[in-house]
């Protein structure tokens, strides 16, 4: 099981890479972290449509309404210029973080 506090912290920055993937719903939003995962990041609705609607306040995704192939209603997201940015600054974030966390890592089995 990982962290309550680990998966909010990840959370934006998953849901601007799979937008800079292409548009996409929230359903499909979930169904594809938990297949990214393994299985092991099971996201809820109550956990989705805040990080969006946070993102959509920040101007760095954007929201519009359509039809699925079945004729249902459905929001669909994408990325605008400012979340490609906080995209890579996120990036740039996580890979810092990363590096400490494997340098430390290795220390450990030295």
């Amino acid at each position: 099981m990982i962290r309550k506090e680990l998966v909010a912290a990840s959370a934006e920055p998953l849901i601007l890479s799979l937008l800079a993937k292409g548009e996409s719903y929230g359903y499909a939003i979930i169904q594809e972290v938990k297949a990214r995962s393994g299985g092991k990041l099971n996201w809820t609705d109550g956990m989705l449509y805040p990080v969006l609607h946070r993102l959509e306040r920040r101007g760095l995704i954007k929201a519009r309404w359509g039809e699925s192939e079945t004729g249902r209603k459905r929001k669909y997201y994408s990325l605008k210029k400012d979340g490609h940015q906080a995209l890579q600054i996120h990036n740039e974030q996580w890979s810092m973080v990363h590096s400490v966390l494997s340098g430390l890592q290795k220390e450990q089995y030295v």
